[in-house]
């Protein structure tokens, strides 16, 4: 069953280019509610624990050398249908590949700094969600 909750960061390359605003204007102009946000940068460490799911993968190490490169800014954003509905606004992982208007279409400047990450799943938006944001964050 779907949830209305989703996880996004924007990602070290998009904050540092400056489009954090548009960024953030754009998921609140398509109707998503952010319910928590701060601007954090990722150490080795925590990058690589929340991209173990990818550890075996060979882009790993790249992954997280890019993910702690800089500051972040992690959101939890609520709208019915959530997930999908990030998943379409952001657009495919290769911006080339992204449909027109979409955030990574925009803002991406390769398919590894792709802008923004968005959960792909319920469950990983929850899971993802609570690695960086306590209960009491979230409002």
């Amino acid at each position: 069953m779907a949830t209305n909750r989703t996880f996004t960061m924007i990602k070290p390359t998009a904050v540092k280019n400056g489009h954090s605003g548009a960024i953030l204007a754009q998921i609140q102009a398509a109707g998503f509610r952010i319910v928590a946000m701060k601007k954090t940068q990722l150490t080795i460490a925590a990058a690589g624990q929340f991209y173990a799911v990818h550890k075996e993968r060979p882009f790993y190490g790249e992954l997280v050398e890019f993910m702690s490169s800089g500051p972040i800014i992690a959101a939890i954003l609520e709208k019915d249908n959530a997930v999908a509905d990030f998943r379409t606004l952001i657009g495919a992982t290769n911006p080339a590949d992204a449909a027109e208007g979409t955030i990574r279409a925009k803002y991406a400047t390769s398919i590894g700094e792709n802008a923004v990450h968005g959960s792909d799943s319920d469950e990983n938006a929850t899971i993802e969600s609570e690695f960086h944001f306590a209960g009491t964050e979230q409002f």
